[in-house]
């Protein structure tokens, strides 16, 4: 696949049909327990169950009223319960205290568990614990794919990044693997797939097996798709943990873009300081918002001249009523009145949404943090930024923004000296308080805020080590080694790839040469680097030291059979799948490059991330 001349992308395989398999799935499950029913469903399958089925489809199916999992039902008539859940244990447990209070009542149903998307053993063994096993059935509804745009697709699992990056917990794994197998037999098969890190080998592995047994359903069949690229999160922690300056991503990290409780893209709630009455709105941010599909990838920089340009020309088109006959003013309000009502209104929307971004911002000094992160990110004027670091502690202007800019500094620097760590430890305990000291615990696991010393020591030991073994065993003790304590070589990786731009004079914001714009010209994000190198290399070969750098996992695996099948447009669409988590500035650089190189990206990830969010995984301290 090296790169040829600029090509307009392909166009996005449809991916409405996920909802309708989904959907069908869901009724079929529903109609296993026939006659009325009231519904118990999860918070943070609420949305995403709004997005698949409206309460009229429940309805048609004999659903009588609909609560939350976690509220204590009134006393109902109905015979039969539905829970719609998640395979969480606590969940059980509710279950099960609603099962048992009916059995001391007296009082006889039928109770039906439907897991999504899958059924854990732990779950049932609670059931057991609690004596309710017998009482009730179990089913899974296979709600593994929420497409949330044209070419995002969401797992809806925000607490993966938790389980698995710090909690080590494997569970989850069968579910990206039964997503990529659903994925490969509708769109696929997919020719080639590469991927790098622990977690995304695996999950290939684990789905090549299930191809193996189904004996590849998509066989024969013209894909759409035809590469896929596999990424854990933990290989590039400091593009999550940089500031987001594109549209998207700073209404992201300002508003919380949200699918009900559940983070992910979807729906947006502006405020009255942005709708400029005293109502808040819901807004739906997708490629039908024709207003903000065009603003989404921009550097904020750029975003009001577009939308002043914009109000002008609506302004123009709203003028040519004056000079109309009755015939034309007829047209004019039958076709064309509507839709200028409706660009009218979310453009009003928009330039709130910038307003009041613009004071946030402005409030917490952002040009001075920018300023600071660039500083860590090039390796310049360290100390500067570390006293900047120390006065947002001292000023107690956020936790999560002091905890993000100790965990940038450290991995940037390949962890902080001790005399910083336990400076700049002291300070943020005695600002936000001593149960934090939890999650300096689990920063220290995940790698992301370290001392120096240790990482050192066990360098010097890994290297003494690996010339006295063979590589294979040298690879094994190296990965015994990064468990134990995690360290950081992004110096080394930024200056091999070249991350850090140079350029001569100011870098153009409004029209972009790189994808460093995402992060105004200072970095271009690690992830999608690795990728763009990866495609363009057809593997990993070159990239050895790099790999190295990243403590290895990679793998390129080519078919040569679903090759041959592949049409050219498929070659050129990617599914990039983000394993911990994507932000909207890896999607917008990645956007960027494929209008420049002829490619669609697709995007599968665990959940849409941000910093906020990852370092909210981490905290430990409990309201």
């Amino acid at each position: 696949m090296a790169f040829a001349g600029r090509r307009d992308a392909p166009e996005p395989p449809d991916f409405g049909i996920l909802k309708r398999l989904a959907r069908d799935q869901l009724i079929y499950l529903l109609e296993q327990l026939p006659g009325k029913k009231d519904l118990f469903i999860e918070p943070d399958l609420m949305s995403p169950l709004d997005r698949i089925a409206s309460v009229s489809i429940l309805k048609q199916h004999e659903v009588d009223k609909l609560y939350k999992v976690d509220t204590r039902p009134a006393p109902s008539s109905s015979d039969q319960f539905c829970f719609l859940v998640r395979p969480r244990l606590r969940t059980m447990r509710h279950i099960a205290d609603i099962v048992n209070a009916d059995k001391m009542s007296g009082r006889s149903r039928k109770y039906k568990i439907i897991f999504s998307p899958q059924k854990f053993y732990a779950c049932e063994m609670v059931l057991e614990e609690e004596g309710v096993f017998g009482d009730v059935t179990c089913d899974e509804w296979s709600f593994y794919l929420l497409p949330l745009d044209e070419d995002i697709i969401s797992m809806e699992l925000p607490e993966f990044f938790r389980d698995y990056f710090l909690e080590g917990d494997h569970r989850w794994i069968n579910t990206i693997a039964r997503a990529l197998q659903l994925l490969n037999s509708l769109y696929g098969p997919f020719s080639r797939a590469y991927g790098i890190g622990r977690c995304a080998k695996m999950s290939y592995e684990l789905w090549r097996d299930l191809e193996e047994e189904s004996e590849g359903d998509g066989q024969g069949r013209t894909p759409e798709i035809g590469n896929v690229f596999l990424m854990d999160r933990d290989m590039d922690y400091v593009t999550a943990l940089c500031s987001q300056v594109v549209y998207e991503g700073l209404v992201d990290d300002t508003f919380r873009i949200k699918c009900a409780p559940c983070p992910s893209a979807g729906s947006v709630d502006f405020g009255p300081d942005v709708t400029s009455s005293d109502k808040s709105i819901k807004v739906l941010l997708n490629a039908q918002d024709k207003v903000f599909s065009q603003i989404r990838n921009e550097h904020f920089s750029s975003v009001f001249g577009f939308l002043s340009q914009k109000s002008r020309n609506l302004q123009a088109q709203y003028d040519r009523r004056r000079g109309m006959d009755i015939k034309q003013m007829k047209n004019f309000v039958s076709q064309e009145l509507k839709g200028l009502k409706q660009e009218h209104r979310l453009l009003s929307l928009h330039i709130g949404a910038c307003e009041s971004i613009m004071k946030k911002k402005t409030k917490q000094d952002f040009q001075e943090m920018i300023k600071a992160e660039h500083s860590l990110l090039e390796g310049f004027d360290i100390r500067e930024s570390t006293s900047f670091i120390e006065e947002h502690i001292d000023r107690q202007v956020s936790p999560i923004e002091s905890l993000r800019l100790m965990c940038l500094l450290s991995i940037t620097e390949n962890g902080l000296v001790p005399k910083d760590y336990r400076s700049l430890k002291t300070q943020y305990l005695q600002s936000y308080g001593p149960e934090h000291l939890l999650t300096f615990h689990n920063l220290k696991r995940m790698g992301l805020l370290t001392e120096q010393a240790a990482g050192e020591t066990l360098t010097a030991v890994e290297s003494r080590v690996s010339k006295l073994v063979t590589d294979r065993a040298a690879g094994k003790i190296t990965d015994a080694f990064n468990s134990l304590a995690k360290k950081s070589n992004f110096r080394a990786i930024s200056k091999k790839l070249g991350l850090i731009p140079r350029v001569d004079g100011e870098y153009d914001l409004k029209m972009p040469r790189d994808m460093a714009y995402v992060f105004s010209g200072a970095y271009i994000p690690l992830s999608c680097k690795i990728i763009e190198q990866v495609l363009e290399r057809r593997g990993w070969q070159g990239l050895e030291e790099v790999v190295r750098l990243l403590n290895g996992n990679e793998f390129s695996v080519s078919d040569s059979a679903g090759e041959d099948n592949s049409a050219g447009d498929a070659q050129r669409v990617i599914l990039a799948v983000f394993l911990g988590g994507c932000t909207f500035s890896e999607i917008a650089a990645l956007r960027f490059l494929g209008k420049e190189r002829g490619f669609k990206f697709i995007f599968l990830t665990t959940a849409i991330t941000n910093s906020a969010r990852m370092l909210e995984a981490m905290i430990e301290a409990k309201a």
